[in-house]
């Protein structure tokens, strides 16, 4: 005999908060996964679009300029940068696939989402850099750190992608994961708050 959900309510609200904490917990192992990268299936096996779509969201909201109307503002607009990440993201995938990758296309979206993180972390800290003021010493603080997580996150999205690449076409998939993330991190390093 079924139950239903509207007869035990106490219950399915309670399954539903423990699959939104079971979720929110995956979310939180994939992000360390990406923090600290190593050759795992763990990211591949379980793959989900909220970390990169939060990642994405946030990474766009930082980048958006000062005001929605002014066209002299310091930064894209958050439809820009939204696609900019997806569209992205799309286009790898479709690579990586064409060139004989075994990974699946949502397995990369969200392998390639989730190593968005070192630069959304590299916005926050150009962000409160820019907060202190906006001069050569910012500019190369802002740079070091730009440079140091498009580093993390070119090597950490390789790292999960590689093995899903014949051996020898491995270089025309890492290519345009580095142009991405370029993208991505030059955005991020010519931000000016209005």
């Amino acid at each position: 005999m079924r139950v239903s959900c509207w007869r035990s309510l106490p219950t399915c609200g309670l399954q539903s908060t423990l699959f939104q904490l079971r979720d929110l917990k995956a979310v939180g192992k994939k992000f360390v996964h990406v923090m600290y990268p190593k050759k795992s299936s763990a990211l591949l096996r379980d793959w989900d679009l909220w970390g990169p779509l939060v990642l994405c969201v946030s990474l766009a909201l930082m980048l958006q300029g000062g005001s929605a109307d002014s066209k002299e503002d310091g930064g894209p607009q958050f439809a820009e940068v939204f696609v900019i990440i997806w569209f992205g993201a799309v286009v790898i995938t479709l690579n990586s696939k064409l060139l004989g990758g075994t990974i699946s296309f949502f397995q990369s979206l969200c392998v390639l989402g989730y190593c968005v993180l070192p630069l959304t972390v590299a916005m926050l800290v150009c962000r409160l850099v820019l907060l202190a003021g906006s001069g050569t010493v910012s500019f190369i603080i802002r740079l070091i750190v730009v440079i140091a997580m498009f580093a993390w996150s070119t090597l950490a999205s390789t790292a999960f992608l590689a093995d899903s690449q014949p051996p020898h076409r491995k270089a025309l998939v890492v290519y345009p994961i580095f142009l991405f993330y370029f993208v991505i991190s030059w955005m991020i390093l010519t931000f000016t708050p209005q």
